[in-house]
């Protein structure tokens, strides 16, 4: 295996619309190759004082090492919750042309 080249990211949103929207920006801004965007399904949390059981969207985005922090602050700023979700995963491994392909979207368009 070889040194973390891509790593995925995830969030969750909503509904459809704020994950399509959230998924564009993203991709228009550079800070993703590609977002997948699930079907929905169940999250259940604490959130003040409760628990809640809703439906979400998940967003799994692909990014760039050197694009991360960027879209940590992107997230921050654009994302619909209060406390939006961001889980990060690095990418070991994978198919070579996948890699190249999203590494040059993210640096040369």
């Amino acid at each position: 295996m070889s040194s973390c080249r891509l790593l995925l990211a995830v969030t969750t949103c909503a509904d459809a619309s704020a994950a399509e929207r959230l998924a564009a920006a993203l991709v228009e801004a550079r800070l993703a190759a590609c977002v997948s965007i699930s079907a929905p399904v169940r999250s259940v949390y604490p959130w003040q004082g409760r628990i809640e059981v809703e439906q979400e969207v998940v967003l799994t985005i692909k990014t760039a090492p050197a694009r991360i922090e960027a879209l940590k602050r992107f997230i921050a700023e654009h994302h619909d919750y209060d406390v939006p979700e961001l889980l990060i995963s690095p990418v070991t491994d994978g198919a070579e042309a996948y890699l190249q392909w999203a590494e040059n979207w993210m640096t040369n368009g």
